[in-house]
């Protein structure tokens, strides 16, 4: 008997866990949770709330079967190795981590452990990224050819593990920090998350039909429990039928995107296509303007609005209005998509910055998978198309709450005149489209 200790990172769960089953099999285990600093500085209070959240659930479950969350705050080249040294642990277990911060950190850990190996088993995804590439050995930039590659290249079936046949260790902690945000926030944990997951189950045969409308709520909410790993795709992918393909496609966009990120590391800041870093955006008190008002709900378009308060609300957003709201930034209020790709990461409390930031390069046309620049969103036809009713707008700006029918989505034509309180559109779509698509046209012309 050995001793080992698991360091959790982004896999907060007990079951389908290798890198606990493989820390099991060496012997007594010590579980560790680093509160990583260059990691929480960018994390806004609503994902900070939810991770503190997660890890209770995680603590709560391993004291269930003897054991215990140790947690300690500093540089993990620091924590790691003391730790491991407090247990005399002969290993360190991981879930390998593929985005550009954890390579680099995980190689500074490896170097400060020494002697005593950082075991990497499993990863966040189905597919570890870097594994999936074309005939020439090079990686996808298009979502259709990865697709097919991933699906037929497959991943293994659930791993058996369980806090119940590990005999645990525990050191001094540090203790979980109280949580930094009062925003209203989904149950967090494991258990949380196969919740979530049996509910989405009963409704899955409605997924391609509704996923698009916010007023019907039909995705799964299952984004936060994967960013932290209280579930793992593949638990999801094992239970899908042939009939479930639109969603088995949702959970391979998020590793198509694991895989740019990995491949192409200057993504997460630089633009995919540089040539789109020429087009011109508004700057000074005018974008500050624009980009506080998207912020805060008061673009006068009544679905750009109720997707950004809801974003505040719940630190979450549905994935249409998300495009919605992305789009009319970047193209009618022509502010960079960088800063609304910021705003995202501080409130999301999925921000998962590999699908964030290559969602964002894709509205701004900047992106893979031959990004249209040209395709730019009409807020007024897609809030009638997928909020008919105004139910979900309704829900989240109270101001149009008595505005009938159609009128909801142009509240400034409504018959009864525009609600106080509400503002005035800030642009007039049109006009800014046409100045998006000449800016565009202009920026691809140049040699």
């Amino acid at each position: 008997m050995t001793n080992s200790v698991l360091w959790f990172r982004r896999d907060l769960r007990l079951h389908d866990h290798p890198a606990l089953a493989a820390a099991g099999a060496e012997g007594r285990v010590l579980a560790l949770f680093v509160l990583d600093d260059a990691l929480r500085r960018p994390s806004g209070g609503p994902r900070l709330a939810f991770l503190y959240r997660t890890l209770r659930a995680l603590d709560a479950d391993l004291r269930e079967h003897g054991g215990r969350l140790v947690v300690r705050r500093g540089r993990p080249e620091r924590v790691v190795p003391a730790v491991a040294g407090e247990v005399d642990a002969a290993s360190v277990h991981v879930s390998a981590d593929f985005a550009p911060y954890g390579i680099a950190r995980d190689k500074r850990v490896e170097q400060a452990l020494g002697d005593v190996p950082l075991v990497r088993t499993g990863s966040p995804y189905a597919v570890a990224p870097g594994r999936v590439r074309n005939g020439n050995g090079d990686p996808y930039k298009v979502f259709t050819a990865f697709y097919r590659a991933w699906r037929a290249h497959g991943w293994p079936a659930p791993v058996r593990s369980s806090a119940a046949g590990a005999e645990w260790l525990t050191a001094d902690s540090a203790g979980i920090p109280n949580d930094p945000s009062e925003v209203t926030l989904p149950d967090a944990g494991e258990a949380a998350a196969q919740a979530a997951w049996r509910r989405f189950r009963r409704r899955l045969g409605r997924y391609a039909d509704e996923r698009d409308r916010p007023d019907l709520d039909s995705t799964s909410r299952l984004s936060p429990y994967l960013k932290f790993g209280s579930i793992h795709p593949r638990t999801m992918l094992a239970k899908l039928g042939p009939s479930d393909e639109t969603f088995r496609r949702e959970l391979a966009w998020r590793e198509f995107y694991a895989a740019v990120l990995y491949f192409w590391p200057d993504s997460a800041r630089e633009y995919f296509d540089p040539k789109l870093a020429d087009m011109p955006y508004v700057t000074g008190r005018t974008g500050d303007a624009r980009l506080n008002a998207w912020k805060d709900g008061r673009t006068g378009y009544p679905i750009v609005d109720a997707g950004m308060r809801q974003l505040l609300a719940e630190g979450w957003m549905h994935n249409r209005v998300r495009m919605i709201v992305a789009s009319f930034l970047v193209k009618d209020l022509h502010v960079e998509w960088t800063h609304g790709a910021r705003h995202f990461m501080r409130h999301l409390i999925d921000g998962d910055l590999a699908s964030n930031q290559n969602n964002w390069q894709w509205v701004a046309g900047s992106g893979t998978d031959a990004a249209p620049y040209f395709r730019i969103f009409n807020p007024v036809t897609q809030g009638r198309k997928f909020d008919p009713d105004g139910t979900y707008i309704k829900r989240w700006v109270p101001e149009l709450a008595d505005v009938d029918g159609a009128d909801v989505h142009e509240p400034w034509r409504a018959r009864s005149g525009r609600p106080d309180g509400y503002p005035e559109p800030i642009v007039d779509h049109a006009r800014e489209r046409r100045e998006s698509l000449a800016a565009y046209h202009a920026v691809r012309a140049q040699p």
